[in-house]
């Protein structure tokens, strides 16, 4: 490992607080205000993609009153690195999906790449209608033609990390979103 728990310190305590806990709870509170409107009556399978969507999964399904089920699929381009390459699928979801309405919950709508996929291929399963959530929509022009059909807020193109973010797989926990320094 080449981090110390100091320089992670360093990192943190010189990072920008973008969005903070407070401004996250409104943000979730809408989209699962949105959700409740468009899936409350269709038994949805909630997809979170992790590692990234565990923390905002949670606190989404937590504001959803209804009947749903909850699985997980792991597609990544980034590993550990910070820049992503092709998708690597490291779990398929568990519970059929065929005829299903499915709702994908990702931390973070930067490129869309890893998104456009994991609804492609969900598309290609038979479900009967694929949704997507993200709390963060990252702000710049090199997105694929996608757009999330809930997003929480948006954010400044910088090197995000907390609430299900890392950076150099650390502070996923945070309950805020910061940027690093100088990003």
């Amino acid at each position: 490992m080449t981090n110390t728990i100091n320089d992670l310190n360093k990192i943190l305590d010189e990072a920008d607080c973008l969005v903070d806990e407070a401004k996250l709870n409104v943000a979730l509170d809408k989209m699962a205000t949105q959700i409740t409107a468009d899936l409350a009556d269709k038994l949805p399978l909630v997809l979170c993609v992790m590692n990234g969507g565990l923390i905002p999964t949670a606190a989404l399904i937590e504001r959803l009153n209804f009947p749903l089920e909850l699985d997980y699929i792991h597609a990544t381009r980034y590993g550990m690195d910070t820049e992503g390459a092709s998708l690597n699928w490291l779990s398929y979801p568990q519970t059929s999906l065929k005829n299903r309405h499915v709702l994908v919950v990702d931390d973070i709508f930067d490129q869309g790449h890893t998104l456009q996929a994991i609804t492609k291929w969900l598309e290609d399963q038979g479900t009967s209608g694929v949704y997507t959530a993200t709390v963060i929509n990252k702000l710049h022009d090199r997105k694929t033609d996608m757009t999330p059909d809930y997003v929480g807020t948006d954010v400044a193109d910088r090197f995000l990390f907390g609430y299900g973010m890392d950076y150099k797989g650390f502070f996923r926990n945070l309950k805020g979103i910061y940027a690093i320094k100088g990003s």
